[in-house]
């Protein structure tokens, strides 16, 4: 399959793997990246040095594209954009920041440059920055979310009616069906996050990604949007954010609430109670874990599938 996408990056089907906090290791990013599609680490989570790591042993396990996603939040940022350079990875999806700080500098060094999105004011102020795609991300997704709102269904035709560069659709896609839809809106290709976490690859603990098999519809909720809108699933520590809420607590509270590395007590430590288990909303379609490459395959028999289920209407 050929588009914008797939000649931007240099793969064979349009789909991403997103690089999730705890879950995208170079094992994710490698077999998704020999399956065919886009496969990403997520930088968030990780050292300097640890990045270096899962660089270089991802490069030794695919020759294929990859690339390396990173939160613009990240306190180490210079350094975790001199390894990326200094290893030449050639594409960078970066999140929670401004794309003008860091777009010009990657580009200068042959990197291609993806920034995610929540909105059509940061899809254009993205373009404006030189960016050569965007990830607009609805509501639906899991982790740290906008704060909108906006709906995948929503966000994506509002978007590709006023960006002209390549657009990657993300939040609630776990299946082909889902794809043909966003791709049917205007998305170029997708972005798949919590699909990836239930897979035999993912760094995540084996007991959250059980937790995600077994989710339902209405178990995850958007919260904590006075820090950042994450989206949990429902345990004791979401239990106790509401019960915060309820006390009326501010901002300070919360912060001290929360405390630190609570999400990789969460998802990479397994504590499924005081951890924070971020994940999207179609978790409740999510029945079973298997390999990366095999998520793909089924993805892409699911699209081609849907698509004569519309020649048919």
């Amino acid at each position: 399959m050929q588009n914008r996408i797939t000649t931007l990056f240099g793969i064979e089907v349009p789909i991403i793997q997103a690089g999730m906090i705890w879950a995208s290791g170079w094992r994710l990013a490698s077999a998704v990246s020999n399956a065919g599609g886009l496969g990403l680490i997520g930088a968030g989570s990780m050292y300097p040095e640890v990045l270096r790591e899962h660089i270089q042993k991802c490069q030794q396990a695919t020759e294929k594209p990859f690339g390396v996603n990173v939160p613009m939040l990240y306190p180490d940022i210079d350094k975790l954009m001199e390894i990326i350079v200094k290893l030449k990875i050639k594409i960078v999806f970066t999140s929670a920041g401004n794309p003008k700080t860091w777009t010009n500098y990657l580009k200068e060094n042959g990197v291609t440059v993806v920034h995610v999105v929540s909105s059509v004011k940061f899809a254009l102020k993205a373009q404006e920055a030189g960016v050569d795609a965007v990830v607009a991300e609805g509501f639906e997704a899991g982790g740290h979310n906008g704060r909108d709102e906006t709906t995948t269904l929503t966000l994506i035709p509002a978007v590709r009616e006023k960006i002209n560069i390549p657009l990657i659709a993300a939040g609630g896609i776990a299946t082909g069906s889902a794809m043909l839809a966003v791709m049917i809106l205007g998305a170029d290709g997708v972005q798949v996050g919590s699909r990836f976490v239930a897979s035999e690859e993912a760094s995540s603990h084996p007991l959250f990604k059980e937790k995600v098999v077994e989710a339902g519809e209405g178990d995850t909720h958007l919260t904590l949007k006075e820090l950042a809108p994450v989206r949990l699933l429902k345990n004791k520590f979401y239990n106790d954010v509401q019960s915060a809420y309820e006390q009326g607590y501010g901002v300070e509270e919360l912060k001290n609430l929360l405390g630190r590395a609570r999400a990789k007590r969460g998802m990479f430590e397994g504590d499924l109670e005081e951890g924070e288990l971020e994940i999207g909303q179609v978790s409740s379609l999510i029945h079973d874990i298997k390999p990366a490459a095999k998520i793909l395959s089924d993805m892409m028999q699911e699209f081609n599938d849907a698509k004569e289920r519309m020649s048919d209407l």
